[in-house]
């Protein structure tokens, strides 16, 4: 660390991947369907949140922020961590039915470091994954160091050291059996609710074909077993399309100004929460909280 950020310029890991626009743009919507097959986590979340027929709006705040934590000086991430600590505060509760394999009366809280472990898991594997699809490969030596650098995030939110895997294999190993996991599943609301906020972003009309490809992107980097979950047809003619896409990107890059390239993307955010309050809102699924 430095004394003016968590992630410090021109050495922070973490920085260098979360500072493209590509990746900043892109590896949300993949965390959140990931994020959204753990029940408990998912159902306390969408149990507790005041974003309403607003979930793009919410969306983009998170996105915001982190970016702020990642790119930010310590005093913007701080401010930042704060929010996040207030709205954590009301993620609290039991479940008032059974969600995927917890049953009725499971506890939840935002402050569980094994529920938050498995927030930060689908940031960092999601930072990297679209780092490495839309920019080019890490070796293993920066994978580690992007790793710790996760880490520190996790740990700037209030997740204990001690909860998270020590090495980038020791992560590698954990993810590979939490995504093999039959407790990994999606309830009927997020079946409907993840699919909706990842792929059908209000945008102007003259942004729909960027959103096409956006989302063939995010599709094309998730694992097989999330795509069946959701009943995402996936087949070779979308592998190649992906395939072509994001090399394409990769060419393509290094021609383009940094100020493009790089920096956060506060403007692609409001554009997408302004889309969505002047259309009168976004209509969801309902969250049941009655008898299964």
């Amino acid at each position: 660390m430095s004394d003016d950020h968590y992630f410090p310029p021109g050495q922070s890991m973490a920085r260098r991947v979360h500072g493209e626009r590509s990746v900043g743009l892109l590896y949300g919507q993949r965390a959140l369907l990931i994020g959204a097959l753990e029940p408990l986590t998912y159902t306390g979340t969408m149990l507790s949140t005041r974003a309403g027929d607003h979930p793009f709006a919410r969306l983009a705040r998170t996105a915001k922020i982190q970016e702020t934590v990642f790119l930010g000086t310590k005093a913007e991430a701080d401010e930042a961590l704060a929010v996040v600590h207030r709205r954590h505060e009301r993620v609290a509760g039991t479940l008032p039915k059974a969600a995927g394999p917890h049953p009725a009366g499971t506890s939840y809280s935002a402050f569980d470091p094994e529920l938050m472990l498995w927030t930060l898991a689908v940031i960092a594997d999601s930072g990297r994954v679209m780092y490495e699809t839309m920019v080019g490969a890490l070796s293993e030596e920066e994978r580690e160091t992007l790793w710790q650098d996760y880490v520190r995030f996790g740990e700037l939110f209030g997740l204990p050291r001690e909860a998270v895997p020590a090495s980038y294999p020791e992560f590698r190993a954990w993810w590979e059996e939490r995504l093999a996991s039959p407790e990994l599943r999606a309830t009927p609301h997020a079946l409907e609710m993840a699919p909706l906020v990842a792929f059908e972003q209000p945008v102007p009309p003259t942004a729909r074909a960027n959103l096409a490809l956006q989302n063939l992107v995010i599709k094309g980097t998730l694992p097989a077993r999330v795509r069946g979950i959701f009943g995402i047809p996936w087949s070779a003619a979308h592998e190649a399309a992906f395939q072509a896409a994001a090399a394409a990107h990769r060419r393509a890059r290094p021609a383009f100004p940094r100020r493009i390239r790089r920096g956060r993307n506060d403007v692609f955010f409001d554009l997408v929460s302004a889309t969505e309050h002047r259309r009168g809102g976004t209509a969801t699924p309902h969250i049941s909280t009655g008898a299964a």
